[in-house]
């Protein structure tokens, strides 16, 4: 990933130099348990659930999620590189440090989660559920979020650049100082008040002030 995209300083993720391969099994996700400085790779998670597992300098490469649910999941210093994270319920997670890259992540479920030195790159997040989450420096770099729902969040310091955010809906969200110019916003869900002070293009603002119920002339 080309750091020249990214506007924001955001924190990537820390790697130690020797890492072991992990393996996952039903026996050892459980409750609370904790896998640090490895990699997880070629592999399907299925039919797993539970809370408060955590993810410490572990990189994800080709992996496949199916039927997930880890709940008030940690991810500090974690990459996840051609995953397919598709309707997994990450609710209420932490992520810390962490990158999606070419990642699939339609309809994933992080809403209530606490977001810090994010990045989304090249992943599909269509019907992506990130509402009442609370988002610091997080990017999203070429990414299809189509449909994906960020109603009553907080986004600080986060950018979209070159993104699908058609009927996205950010109702009920502070909108301030982001810049949509090379998004395509069309039919996007807002407020009156969430654009107060967004960066939109001159096409953006008609269509803006069209779904707002402005007459231009």
């Amino acid at each position: 990933m080309e750091d020249k995209k990214i506007k924001t300083k955001i924190l990537r993720p820390k790697f130690d130099n020797s890492v072991d391969i992990i393996e996952l099994s039903r026996e050892n996700i459980v409750d609370e348990t904790i896998f640090s400085f490895g990699t997880i790779s070629d592999c399907s998670l299925e039919n797993h659930e539970t809370e408060r597992i955590t993810f410490k300098q572990v990189k994800f490469n080709n992996v496949i999620f199916n039927k997930i649910t880890f709940r008030q999941i940690e991810l500090m210093d974690v990459r996840f590189e051609n995953c397919d994270l598709s309707n997994v319920d990450f609710n209420a997670a932490s992520l810390h440090r962490v990158e999606f890259i070419n990642c699939k992540i339609i309809g994933i479920n992080l809403g209530e989660a606490t977001l810090r030195d994010v990045v989304f790159e090249n992943c599909n997040g269509q019907y992506a559920f990130f509402s009442h989450s609370n988002c610091k420096q997080v990017a999203f770099l070429e990414c299809q979020l189509r449909s994906s729902d960020f109603k009553n969040s907080i986004l600080l310091k986060v950018e979209f650049q070159e993104s699908n955010l058609i009927q996205a809906q950010m109702n009920f969200t502070n909108l301030k100082g982001i810049d949509f110019t090379s998004c395509d916003i069309d039919g996007i869900g807002v407020n009156n008040i969430d654009v107060n002070g967004a960066i939109v293009n001159t096409m953006q603002a008609a269509s803006l002030s069209s779904l707002l119920g402005l007459i231009v002339k």
